[in-house]
């Protein structure tokens, strides 16, 4: 692991609620997924898994020629769209949305040692400027109320009033999982310099919520949309500038934008794509996401990342052991068994400049 950065104050007790939550939820989802697939604690819903690009801009100030963005270039990516809730239900319902951002063929060492020779960078973005709880200890002791019971629950929340309130500030409705702004919420390492990043849609057309939505409308918003158009979205970061007004321990917290405006550093292209297909979502399933596949220059900061690093890996080892599937990072956005799809002249094809994105298979 890299060194500790200045700025993280790590308490005492965080390794044993680390590993309270390491349990909790490694025995939970082992209860929910005895038969069948075993899917993610959080974020099981897929809405769509779509191939993209992610384009570091030309011409960056030498502030922001850091790392992945030390100088311009194009990356092929992946990107996973899901809802957060444990329970797969309706999009109707309020909840937190997902975007997991893969990038490929991303040279230098990373800062997993396990995984240091990969070639892959991830971003981790939810649809709320702020994470629900403080610190590892109170989002522990979320987690243990929530497998405890209703009681437990409501008393949890009645003695953190902030963590209720963060709640519910972060649970909406969205018409269209392309047209949502994505926030890190937790901090990074840009260079030497602490970071948040948020990622903001370029919306021509803004989608309304159907009257008497399907269960899966999201999904079906982000067909219809990749059926006709890019979808495009600006990556941006935030510089800590003010470090009690900006901390890095407490994600629960926002960093306002007064005090340190969000700055441009790469553009995301999805092209328009078919991508409603059983082995894509499956496919997607299969991948790992962590904020700690990562370059060094964007080491994860904070008690809720490093809380990921371990409980990421432990539910990731577990699902594929579960599942019998290998654990491996794509270098590219071919998917093993979709090349025996049909390629004849009824298919349609879905280009983005000369390159072929996916040829779609029958109808949707």
């Amino acid at each position: 692991m890299s060194p500790q950065h200045a700025s993280e104050k790590i308490p005492q007790d965080e390794k044993q609620h680390i590993e309270d939550l390491r349990q909790r939820l490694s025995a939970k989802i082992q209860r929910e997924y005895q038969k069948g697939v075993m899917r993610r604690d959080a974020h099981p819903k897929t809405h769509g898994v779509v191939r993209a690009y992610f384009i570091v801009e030309p011409d960056l100030p030498p502030e922001l020629r850091v790392g992945l963005f030390a100088r311009a270039r194009r990356y092929k990516t992946w990107i996973r769209f899901s809802n957060q809730s444990a329970t797969i239900q309706p999009d109707s319902k309020r909840d937190i949305r997902g975007m997991a951002i893969k990038l490929m063929g991303v040279p230098g060492k990373k800062v997993l040692d396990a995984e240091a020779d990969a070639t892959t960078q991830d971003f981790i973005l939810i649809s709320t400027d702020r994470f629900v709880t403080a610190n590892v200890r109170e989002f522990a002791g979320l987690i243990r109320a929530m497998t405890s019971g209703t009681l437990s629950v409501i008393w949890y929340f009645l003695t953190h009033l902030r963590v209720g309130l963060n709640l519910w500030h972060s649970m909406l409705r969205h018409a269209n999982p392309l047209q949502v702004r994505y926030h890190s919420t937790t901090p990074y390492l840009f260079g030497d310099r602490p970071v948040k990043y948020a990622v903001i849609p370029q919306i021509r057309h803004l989608d309304r919520i159907p009257d008497n939505p399907p269960d899966d409308y999201l999904r079906r918003a982000m067909v219809r949309q990749l059926s006709q158009e890019d979808a495009v979205f600006d990556f941006m970061v935030q510089f800590q500038s003010d470090p009690e007004k900006m901390p890095v321990e407490d994600p629960g917290k926002v960093w306002p934008e007064e005090l340190s405006r969000f700055r441009k550093v790469a553009t995301i292209r999805i092209p328009r794509q078919y991508f409603d297909h059983p082995l894509q979502d499956e496919f997607g399933d299969e991948l790992s996401f962590s904020p700690w596949h990562a370059l060094p220059e964007h080491r994860p900061l904070g008690g809720i990342n490093r809380a990921r690093k371990v409980v990421y890996e432990a539910i990731s080892r577990m699902r594929h052991g579960h599942n019998h599937t290998e654990r491996k990072e794509p270098e590219g956005w071919d998917i093993p068994g979709m090349e025996s799809l049909d390629q004849s002249s009824e298919g349609s094809r879905f280009l983005w400049g000369s390159t072929t994105i996916f040829r779609k298979h029958g109808q949707p």
